[in-house]
């Protein structure tokens, strides 16, 4: 049987990572996580009326706008209705056939113009808040007169001046930024449940 056995400058970086963690997890709950909620409850109204929520991110962020829409399509929790919410990157074909046609900039700007209306969520995920082409997704959708929420790592930074709102975390790494936009994530899928009234009451104590 083999034994591995964790150095102590393993440890070491796993105890930083950790400890660097739970300080950005502590002040996004103090400062950030009625914004999370709030995002949810509204998410609701506009998805339960008939709306779409549209998703874009890159690399990472671009997994957890997947694992989002993931979650209002199928299930967060409790069995529920599925609601309309589309990952942008999802379709190769499309991304693709964009970025030949008419380049990087344009990847999620072009989706939006076909897929948003008035009314609709336009939600991208950025730990720098400065992916050109979400910036240009954000200016379609202002144009499609859909409401443009920016998930990012620190302000300021380009795409939450873009947003109509802004969820900023703070945090000294990308992957702690990534980790506390997943928990955002979840925060609005566990508002949204409650505000449908299928959540329960532990999604109603999520971060309280």
């Amino acid at each position: 049987m083999t034994v591995t056995r964790t150095t102590g400058a393993a440890m070491a970086a796993d105890g930083d990572h950790c400890g660097r963690l739970l300080a950005a997890l502590e002040e996004f709950r103090r400062d950030r996580a009625d914004i999370a909620r709030s995002w949810g409850t509204r998410l609701a109204a506009t998805l339960s009326a008939g709306g779409r929520l549209l998703a874009a991110g890159n690399g990472g962020s671009a997994a957890q706008a997947q694992h989002l829409t993931a979650e209002l399509v199928g299930r967060y929790r409790e069995d529920r209705a599925p609601f309309s919410a589309i990952a942008l990157h999802a379709d190769t074909s499309s991304c693709t056939a964009i970025v030949n046609d008419y380049g990087a900039d344009e990847l999620f700007a072009r989706q939006v113009r076909a897929h948003a209306r008035p009314g609709d969520v336009l939600i991208l995920l950025s730990t720098s808040g400065a992916s050109r082409n979400l910036l240009t997704a954000a200016a379609a959708g202002h144009e499609a007169a859909a409401r443009v929420w920016a998930l990012t790592g620190p302000a300021p930074n380009p795409l939450a001046e873009a947003g109509d709102e802004a969820l900023c975390v703070r945090a000294g790494s990308t992957a702690t930024v990534q980790e506390l936009h997943l928990v955002a994530v979840h925060m609005m899928c566990a508002a949204f449940d409650a505000a449908l009234g299928t959540g329960g009451p532990e999604a109603r104590r999520t971060c309280a």
